[in-house]
């Protein structure tokens, strides 16, 4: 069974946070967070964020266990651009575009044939 959780409008423009996401995608979900706590990026303890709320939703809502999830799919979107502006030296300014990004992550549960494949893909 499917689980979802999305993260929306976060601070981190899409680009970076993918650079993060294809690290993750088809992980064991715990492993998966262990790994991402220690990674330097701001967008893995985002990540982290969304994957652990996904882990719950599945144990609190359907009733899964947490060992058994692994992450089917996850990505980052681009979300609305925030138009900002320095002002700058003879009359002039000079705009800045702070971007943000949608975060989403799709948990299913491991059954005996897709852990073959789960453990060859990785």
């Amino acid at each position: 069974m499917e689980v979802t959780a999305k993260m929306r409008f976060t601070g981190i423009s899409a680009r970076k946070a993918r650079l993060v996401v294809n690290e993750v995608r088809g992980m064991h979900a715990l492993e998966a967070v262990d790994m991402l706590r220690h990674m330097p990026q701001r967008a893995a303890g985002v990540l982290a964020g969304t994957i652990t709320s996904a882990l719950h939703n599945a144990s609190e809502n359907l009733g899964l266990d947490q060992d058994e999830m692994y992450i089917k799919a996850v990505y980052a979107d681009q979300a609305p651009m925030r138009r900002w502006r320095r002002f700058a030296g003879r009359g002039r300014f000079k705009p800045w575009r702070r971007r943000s990004s949608h975060i989403t992550v799709v948990l299913d549960e491991v059954d005996a044939a897709d852990d073959d494949w789960l453990e060859e893909a990785i």
